[in-house]
Formats: C-alpha cells, sequence, structure tokens
C-alpha cells in the first residue's frame, strides 16, 4: 500500500458507481438496476465472484478490507460509506 493511494480523495458516490458497475458487469445488467440498497446476498453472487469482487475492490481502493466488510456493511450504500471513512482514517 502507497501513502499517495490512500491520501486521494473518495467519495461515496464514486464507490457506489464502482461497486454498482462491476456488480451490473457480472449480473449482465445495466448498472441502473443495480440498487445500492439492496443486500449484496440479493445479486446471486457466489462466494468466489464474492471474493474477486473484493480483491478488486481493494486493488481499486489501494489499501485492504477486513474480511468481514461485506458482512457487517451488507449493502453498496453501507459499504461505501464505511469504505469512505475507513480511507480518511488511514489517510490522517
Amino acid at each position: 500500500m502507497t501513502e499517495q493511494a490512500v491520501t486521494v480523495s473518495l467519495s461515496v458516490e464514486e464507490v457506489e458507481n464502482w461497486l454498482r458497475e462491476k456488480i451490473a458487469y457480472k449480473l449482465s445488467v445495466e448498472p441502473v438496476e443495480v440498487s445500492v440498497d439492496d443486500f449484496f446476498d440479493s445479486f446471486g453472487l457466489d462466494s468466489t465472484e464474492a471474493l474477486v469482487l473484493a480483491g478488486e475492490l481493494e486493488t481499486w481502493l489501494g489499501f485492504e478490507l477486513e474480511t468481514t466488510a461485506l458482512w457487517y456493511h451488507p449493502t453498496i450504500a453501507e459499504l461505501a460509506e464505511y469504505i469512505v471513512a475507513e480511507k480518511d482514517r488511514l489517510a490522517a
């Protein structure tokens, strides 16, 4: 993890859009069809797909998420808020 990657500003909306696009791609639907308030398990992603998504997300963010992040923040909206708060915390 580089310090520069952590200090880049990131908004909740940017994270939500990234997650919506990735999930929409995996489901072969348009991003507007993916609600930020639906639970991740409602998207029908299997555990392997969820792990791949988490890995892609960590690469995009530039830092590692807790393995329980998707469990404790089970919607795109909740996870996006957590990620932005975590990124701000790491940058402080």
